[in-house]
C-alpha cells in the first residue's frame, strides 16, 4: 500500500464504495467494472470482513486495513485485557495501532512512533475514526525517538514495545535482540525516560530465558486463546512483582506464581485408573507450570501430573485451566486390542491427544483404522516408561 493508496481510501467517494461493498464476495468486488478502483476497494472489503470478529472497534469504522500490518496486528481481545494506567504512556511500534488504541483507553496522552510513513499516515486517519484523541503519532525511527525523549528531559508512566520480527528478508524471528527495535541496547536510556516497560515478545519465546535476559526482574504474562499461545509480553521496573502470570481469552481466571516457583512435593505416585483427566492450557505447559498448577490448585482432587496431563480422582471443585475430561477407560496400549475395541463400539473417528507418546497422531489413527476429528475423545501417554491408551468423554469446553 502506498501514500496515494492511503489518501484515496481516505476520499469520501472510496470510503462511500468501500461500505456499499462490505458484504460482498471481495473476488466479485475486484472483478466488477463498475467499482472504481475495484482492487483497492476489494483488498479493504476483504479485510475488513476479517476484522469483524479480530478488530470490531477498526470494522465498524471502516478503518483502513494495511494486508501485511492487519495479518501482524494484535486481536482487540488480547489488546484489551491489559490493566495497565497513567498519564504518558509511550508506544515505539504502532504499526496498525491496535495496541495503541487501547492504551489511549487507560493513559491520559499516548505517544505513538512508526518509522514507516504509510503506516504512520494509516494510523492517524483510523485513530480519527476511531475518536481517540489523546494519541500522537510521531514519524521517526525509534531509536531517534528514544533519544530526543531522553535528551527533553520528559519522563513517561510506562514505554510500550512490540518489536518487529521479521527480518528483511520475510524470516521469522525469536530471539529479543534481533528484532527491531533492539529492545535490550535501549534499556540503558529505556530506564531514563520511564519506571516501567512492557515488551510483547513471540509466542515461541522461552519463559526461562526472558528472566534470564532480564536478571530476573520482571513479570512475564504468557496469555492464550482457544488452546493456542498467543503472546508473551515482559513487564520491568522497580515496583513489578517477579513472577510468572498465566492469562488466556476464555475467562476462567488467572494463575501466577512468584518465580522461581516453588519446588512441588509429589504427594501420590502414579496409580491408575483415575476418574478424570486434565489437558492443561497451553499456558501452563508454556510456563512449564503443570506440576505446580495442578499442585497448588487441585490439591484436594490432585493425584499426579505426568508428561503433560494431569490425572485427578475427583472434579476440581472450581474451573481448571485447561480442558477437564471423564476418564471412561484407561489400559496399556494395545493397538490391535484397540482397535477391535473402538470397531466393536461403532468408532470410526476420534480426536486423538498425543503428548511424549513415542507415535505419531497421524500413525495412531492409521493403526487403529479410524480418521482423526470427531465426538470420541483418545488420549495417549508414555508414563513411567510404559504407554497408556486412555478413552476420554469431554466435561467442559473453550
Amino acid at each position: 500500500m502506498t501514500l496515494d493508496d492511503v489518501m484515496l481510501l481516505d476520499t469520501p467517494e472510496v470510503r462511500a464504495l468501500i461500505d456499499a461493498n462490505v458484504e460482498r464476495d471481495p473476488n466479485a468486488v475486484a472483478l466488477d467494472k463498475h467499482v472504481p478502483h475495484a482492487a483497492l476497494v476489494a483488498t479493504q472489503v476483504k479485510y475488513l470482513q476479517r476484522a469483524r470478529h479480530k478488530l470490531p472497534s477498526y470494522y465498524e469504522v471502516r478503518a483502513i486495513l494495511p494486508p501485511l500490518s492487519f495479518e501482524q496486528s494484535s486481536s482487540e481481545t488480547a489488546a484489551g485485557r491489559h490493566e495497565w494506567n497513567g498519564e504518558l504512556c509511550v508506544d515505539l511500534t504502532c504499526g496498525l495501532g491496535v495496541d495503541t488504541f487501547y492504551l489511549s483507553r487507560r493513559f491520559s496522552e499516548v505517544m505513538t512512533v512508526e518509522s514507516d510513513p504509510v503506516l504512520a499516515a494509516v494510523a492517524r486517519i483510523n485513530f480519527a475514526r476511531l475518536g481517540a484523541e489523546n494519541i500522537t503519532v510521531v514519524n521517526m525511527p525509534s531509536e531517534r525517538f528514544v533519544a530526543e525523549f531522553v535528551a527533553s528531559g520528559r519522563r513517561a508512566d510506562m514505554v510500550y514495545a512490540d518489536p518487529d520480527r521479521r527480518s528483511a528478508q520475510g524470516r521469522k524471528m525469536v530471539r529479543l535482540e534481533d528484532c527491531s527495535p533492539d529492545m535490550i541496547a535501549l534499556t540503558p536510556q529505556l530506564e531514563m525516560m520511564t519506571g516501567c516497560v512492557a515488551v510483547k515478545l513471540s509466542p515461541m519465546f522461552d519463559v526461562v530465558e526472558a528472566f534470564r535476559i532480564f536478571n530476573g526482574g520482571c513479570e512475564v504474562e504468557v496469555y492464550s486463546q482457544r488452546g493456542e499461545c498467543k503472546e508473551v509480553t515482559v513487564v520491568t521496573g522497580r515496583d513489578v512483582k517477579k513472577r510468572v502470570l498465566c492469562a488466556h481469552a476464555e475467562g476462567r481466571g488467572m494463575f501466577a506464581v512468584p518465580y522461581p516457583p516453588a519446588d512441588v512435593v509429589m504427594t501420590a505416585g502414579f496409580e491408575p485408573c483415575y476418574a478424570y483427566m486434565l489437558i492443561p492450557d497451553v499456558v501452563l505447559r508454556k510456563s512449564r507450570l503443570v506440576a505446580v498448577y495442578a499442585a497448588l490448585k487441585l490439591h484436594r482432587s490432585y493425584a499426579t501430573a505426568v508428561d503433560g496431563y494431569v490425572f485427578l480422582n475427583e472434579m476440581p471443585s472450581e474451573g481448571a485451566i485447561g480442558r477437564i475430561f471423564e476418564i471412561e477407560y484407561m489400559e496399556r496400549f494395545d493397538a490391535v486390542a484397540l482397535k477391535k475395541k473402538l470397531r466393536s463400539a461403532g468408532v470410526r473417528s476420534a480426536d486423538i491427544y498425543v503428548h511424549a507418546f513415542p507415535i505419531s497422531a497421524q500413525d495412531i489413527s492409521r493403526r487403529l483404522g479410524i480418521k482423526e476429528g470427531g465426538n470420541s475423545k483418545l488420549a495417549f501417554a508414555r508414563i513411567n516408561g510404559l504407554l497408556w491408551a486412555i478413552g476420554l468423554k469431554e466435561v467442559n469446553l473453550y
